[in-house]
């Protein structure tokens, strides 16, 4: 039994810019892992992916760290192309080749107390993965990926089109407030987690870049800060290293506002330097500990 399994595709990227192009692996699951492994109890935890033979030296990086990896054996990989202009804010994608699916008779043997989905795109996950996940442990689940389709090689933003089903079997859910907005059709963030909420889901997490986060969870909202970094390096992967720190610290027995708060400062971390996360425990609490800046409740 694992505290935390992660399941999801390790990516292989492709960063076009107008001075340089990079590879380098990706993904929710490879932030993720790569994350954990810096904290005190990762042992506990397990990975499971689905790669293309000539691929496997990611997952292996892993595996010589000490973090249990399984590996789904797929034809492709994912292989996202992400070109960018002058502007970095203009970004082209391009999914060129697409891993495998995840079933339930590829992961009926797992147990664990947690369980997240790193969906990268709209089919990693079909739907009775999830009714199935449901009933083994708490099912964390990252929007995104249910938001992206990909026809041809193009990627087309999306609702998710099973939502109203899926939502009743999430237990945490974890939007952007894009993401929100596409699936709630509001962009009001009280209004947008309600929503949310009454379609299933027992705790919403909502990111807000450096606006902080918002956790709805028990009839209780929660605003939780964002602890300013000493400067602003890399923002992939942030999201990612938020929900690792979420639910490191719900699996400890951490309130909603502490566990928000532990993940809050990861992400703090993560943003300083480039790459996964790569500080310490210690660091994220000191990070809470020494700032004046508190979760607030407001009203529900």
């Amino acid at each position: 039994m694992n505290d935390i399994c992660c399941i999801g595709h390790i990516t292989l990227d492709k960063i076009v810019t107008p001075r340089q192009t990079i590879y380098m692996p990706g993904g929710t699951s490879y932030y993720f892992s790569h994350g954990i492994y810096h904290l005190n109890d990762y042992k506990h935890y397990k990975l499971v992916t689905s790669l293309a033979p000539s691929e496997y030296k990611s997952a292996n990086e892993l595996r010589d760290k000490g973090i249990d990896v399984e590996i789904i054996p797929s034809q492709h990989t994912v292989y996202f192309e992400n070109k960018y202009g002058e502007n970095q804010n203009n970004r082209t994608q391009r999914v060129l080749a697409k891993a495998d699916p995840f079933t339930v008779e590829k992961l009926q043997h797992l147990e664990a107390r947690f369980f997240h989905l790193g969906s990268l795109l709209s089919d990693d996950f079909p739907l009775d993965v999830i009714k199935f996940l449901s009933q083994k442990g708490v099912l964390s689940v990252d929007a995104q990926g249910y938001l992206r389709e990909v026809r041809g090689e193009n990627v087309y933003p999306v609702d998710w089109s099973e939502k109203k089903e899926a939502l009743k079997y999430i237990d945490i859910l974890k939007v952007n407030e894009h993401e929100a907005a596409v699936l709630t059709g509001s962009s009001d963030y009280g209004e947008a987690i309600r929503l949310l909420h009454e379609w299933g889901v027992k705790e919403v997490l909502l990111t807000l870049g450096s606006e902080g986060s918002l956790i709805y969870a028990e009839n209780t909202l929660f605003r939780i800060p964002a602890y300013p970094p000493k400067e602003v390096v890399d923002a992939t992967g942030c999201g990612d290293t938020y929900m690792l720190g979420y639910l490191y610290m719900r699996n400890k027995g951490a309130s909603y506002a502490e566990a928000g708060t532990f993940a809050a400062a990861l992400s703090t971390i993560k943003l300083e330097k480039s790459g996964p996360f790569c500080g310490t425990e210690q660091a994220a609490a000191d990070i809470v500990c020494t700032s004046h800046l508190i979760p607030e409740i407001l009203s529900c």
